[in-house]
C-alpha cells in the first residue's frame, strides 16, 4: 500500500489532539463514584441473561526495573522483586471476589496479560498466577491467550512456563533497533536479545508473534527506522503494531525528558509513510491505524469478514465478550459498561483488602452512545460505515440522525481522506492512516473532553 505525498498544510490540519477510540465513550468522561457496589450489580445483571456474553479477561501487571521514557501505562518502577509475591496475593483477591459473582458457566475466550512487564514477575509466580485464573474460570477450548513480554529480561524459563500455562501469543516490544534512539528513550534492547527470544518462542511451537514499534521517537529518520524495519522482516513476525508515539506529558512528566529531539510533523508522517510501503509490499495487510497482519493472520481475516472488533487492547477477533479487569489500573467492559479500577497501587491495595474490588469509576452507556460506539467501531475496524446496517441495527435514518457528523466530514471528503455517498461512508486509502480523525465528528462528547489537554495528536 503506497500512501501519496501530503502538503505540510494537509499534516497540520489534521494532526490534532484526539483519542484512540479503543472505547467509546472514552475514559476522561467517565465518571468517578462508580464502585465496588455498582460493579457487583454490573456482574450479577450480565449473569442473568440467558445468551450471556462469553469473557475476556484482562491482567495488569504494573512492575518495571527500569522506565522507558516513552512509556504513558500504568508502571511501578522498582528493582526489589519482593513485591512480587504481595500484589499476586492481592490479585487473587479480586479474582476471587469477580469469580464468585460470575462463577463457571461462562467461558474466557481471550486471556491477556499486560502491564509493566508481566515478565518481571519469576516463572514460579506466573506459574501461580496461570493456575489461579484456570481454577476461578472455565476457559473455553482453543482460547487466545496472549501477554506482553520484554526481550531483556524474558529468559527460556519464562517462555517454558508460559507455554505451559497454554499461552499462544507473544507480544515482544522492540520500538526501534537504533542504538542512538534506544539510549535517548532509556531502553537499550540489542537486536540479538530479541532475535534469540524469538527463535526460542518459535522453538517451543508459539503460534503467535507480535512486534510493537513505535515512530516518532526522539532521533528517528525515515532512513533510521528503515533500518529497523529491515531487522523486523529478517524476524519475520506474524503481526506488527507499529504505534505513533504519544507525547502526553501533562499526564507523564518523564516525558518531558524527549520533547526537544522529537521528529517534526513532516518527518513523523514520512517514517510512518515508508513503513507503511515497506510492510504492505513484504507481504502484511494494513489492518488500520496502527496494527499489520500476515494475510493468513485471523485479524487479516476478521478484517476482510468484517468481524474484527476494537477493545482496550486495540484490534482483536472476540467480538460480544464481557471484558473482565483484573489489577491496578485495569478496565472492565461489561454489558453496557465501563468500569475502572484504582490507578495507584496503594489505593487499589487498600480497595481489594476492604472489600474484594478496587472499582473507582466507570460509565453506562446510552442507546445513543451504544449507537455511536458502532459506527466508530465500524469505521476503525472495517474503514467503511454501511448506512443500512446502521439503520437495521438502531431504527434510525442515518443521513438525518448524523447530519452534523457528516458535514464536519465534508472537507475531509474534499481533502481526499473519506468518500460519502448515499450508502456509506468509506474511508480512502490515504483516509485510513487518518481514521482517528474520521471518527471524531461521530463523537458526542468531544468538545467537553477537548477542554483540557487529554488526547495525544493523531499522527
Amino acid at each position: 500500500m503506497n500512501t501519496p505525498d501530503v502538503p505540510l498544510e494537509l499534516l497540520r490540519r489534521y494532526n490534532v489532539p484526539g483519542p484512540r477510540y479503543t472505547s467509546y465513550p472514552t475514559a476522561p468522561v467517565w465518571r468517578e463514584g462508580v464502585g465496588p457496589g455498582d460493579y457487583d450489580a454490573m456482574l450479577a445483571a450480565s449473569g442473568d441473561q440467558v445468551d450471556a456474553a462469553p469473557l475476556s479477561v484482562y491482567v495488569h501487571l504494573p512492575f518495571c526495573e527500569a522506565l522507558c521514557y516513552f512509556c504513558a501505562c500504568t508502571v511501578v518502577i522498582t528493582h526489589n522483586h519482593a513485591v512480587e509475591d504481595g500484589y499476586l496475593a492481592i490479585l487473587e483477591k479480586e479474582i476471587d471476589w469477580v469469580a464468585g459473582r460470575i462463577g463457571r458457566g461462562r467461558p474466557v475466550t481471550q486471556l491477556h496479560w499486560g502491564g509493566g512487564t508481566p515478565t518481571y514477575f519469576s516463572p514460579e509466580r506466573l506459574e501461580r498466577l496461570g493456575r489461579r485464573l484456570r481454577e476461578a474460570f472455565a476457559f473455553a477450548p482453543g482460547a487466545e491467550l496472549g501477554v506482553e513480554v520484554d526481550p531483556r529480561v524474558t529468559t527460556p524459563a519464562h517462555l517454558e512456563t508460559l507455554a505451559g500455562l497454554g499461552f499462544n501469543r507473544l507480544s515482544l516490544g522492540v520500538q526501534d533497533f537504533d542504538p542512538a534512539v534506544q539510549r535517548a528513550i532509556n531502553r537499550v534492547q540489542p537486536p540479538d536479545e530479541t532475535r534469540a527470544l524469538i527463535a526460542a518462542a518459535r522453538a517451543l511451537g508459539f503460534p503467535s508473534i507480535n512486534l510493537d514499534l513505535i515512530y516518532g521517537l526522539p532521533l528517528q529518520t525515515p532512513d533510521s527506522f528503515s533500518r529497523t524495519v529491515d531487522a523486523i522482516l529478517e524476524l519475520a513476525p506474524d503481526r506488527l503494531a507499529v504505534y505513533s508515539y504519544a507525547n502526553v506529558p501533562w499526564l507523564k512528566k518523564h516525558q518531558s525528558l524527549l520533547t526537544d529531539r522529537l521528529p517534526d510533523e513532516r518527518a513523523k508522517f514520512e517514517i510512518f509513510r515508508m513503513a507503511l510501503a515497506r510492510f504492505t509490499q513484504a507481504g502484511f495487510e494494513y489492518i488500520g491505524m496502527d496494527h499489520f497482519a500476515r494475510p493468513e493472520d485471523e485479524l487479516a481475516v476478521a478484517r476482510r469478514q468484517r468481524t474484527l472488533h476494537r477493545n482496550f487492547q486495540g484490534y482483536t477477533t472476540k467480538a460480544g465478550t464481557d471484558l473482565l479487569g483484573l489489577g491496578v489500573s485495569a478496565i472492565g467492559s461489561v454489558g453496557p459498561h465501563y468500569i475502572q479500577n484504582a490507578r495507584d497501587l496503594p489505593a487499589y491495595t487498600a480497595g481489594i483488602e476492604a472489600v474484594g474490588s478496587a472499582t473507582f469509576r466507570g460509565f453506562h452507556l446510552s442507546p445513543d452512545d451504544l449507537l455511536r460506539r458502532s459506527v466508530i467501531q465500524s469505521l476503525l475496524c472495517h474503514g467503511v460505515i454501511v448506512k443500512r446496517e446502521i439503520e437495521r441495527s438502531f431504527g434510525i435514518a442515518f443521513d438525518a440522525y448524523f447530519a452534523d457528523a457528516l458535514d464536519r466530514l465534508a472537507p475531509c471528503a474534499e481533502d481526499g481522506l473519506v468518500a460519502l455517498d448515499t450508502a456509506e461512508v468509506r474511508a480512502t486509502p490515504l483516509g485510513r492512516i487518518f481514521l482517528r480523525n474520521l471518527a471524531m465528528p461521530f463523537d458526542a462528547y468531544l468538545g467537553s473532553a477537548a477542554e483540557r489537554p487529554v488526547f495525544s495528536r493523531t499522527l
